[in-house]
């Protein structure tokens, strides 16, 4: 018979140390809910977590790793759309709408994920006004950076888009000016709405202009008044 392994953090959503601050709004007989037909699922770097046009029939939490959330368009060019790190929550608008999943998810590296049953989501979100608020406070935040990602990519030179995305990894993701990425080239070709031989170009120049030094994946960002600046004029 086949046997599914949790890891160690997954007992049950009372006792779990890596649930979303959002849980933290619900009782325990909420959570003991919640905690009702929830698993994890383990996912090697590269995996497809959930694929767009699939069914939606859960609401996702990221426990360990990374992942990235991006539409698949036209002529097999991705865009991404934002990249997820613990403990986050994701799921597409579709959870609410059509039950299907309207981007794709991806682990960027060898990562946990936790599932909980959309239906019993949505009941905590119906006995709980001050979860709901805030669940729909954490869903307007998303748009609101969606919003200011396709500004950026649409209004932005290449040098400025470039210079947002090494400023993401960095605050945002990594929490660092120094770090390893997870993403390959592609990837931030992707994030960049670039193609990949224009943004290693760039970052060729950032390098050469000593914003930032490159060794392999190894980033550090050792000018960063001066990508603060490429990012604000674009």
């Amino acid at each position: 018979m086949i046997q599914f392994k949790k890891s160690a953090i997954c007992g049950n959503c009372n006792d779990c140390n890596r649930r979303s601050p959002l849980f933290k709004l619900l009782t325990e007989d909420e959570l003991v809910m919640i905690n009702e037909g929830r698993f994890e699922v383990s996912y090697k770097a590269g995996e497809m977590i959930f694929k767009q046009g699939s069914a939606s029939s859960h609401i996702l939490m990221l426990t360990s790793g990374l992942a990235k959330i991006y539409l698949e368009g036209n002529n097999n060019k991705n865009l991404i759309l934002k990249i997820i790190k613990p403990i986050q929550m994701f799921g597409g608008p579709g959870v609410f709408l059509d039950s299907r999943n309207y981007y794709s998810a991806t682990a960027l590296e060898d990562s946990t994920v936790c599932f909980i049953v959309q239906e019993n989501f949505k009941k905590a979100i119906r006995m709980n006004p001050d979860f709901a608020e805030q669940f729909i406070m954490h869903i307007n935040k998303n748009a609101i950076f969606t919003f200011g990602r396709f500004v950026d990519l649409t209004q932005k030179q290449m040098p400025g888009r470039v210079a947002d995305a090494l400023l993401y990894l960095s605050k945002d993701i990594y929490e660092s000016k120094k770090f390893k990425m997870a993403l390959s080239r592609q990837d931030l070709a992707d994030m960049t709405s670039l193609s990949k031989e224009s943004f290693i170009r760039i970052l060729k120049e950032f390098k050469e202009e000593k914003i930032i030094t490159l060794n392999g994946d190894d980033v550090e960002i050792t000018n960063i008044e001066r990508l603060e600046k490429i990012s604000a004029v674009g």
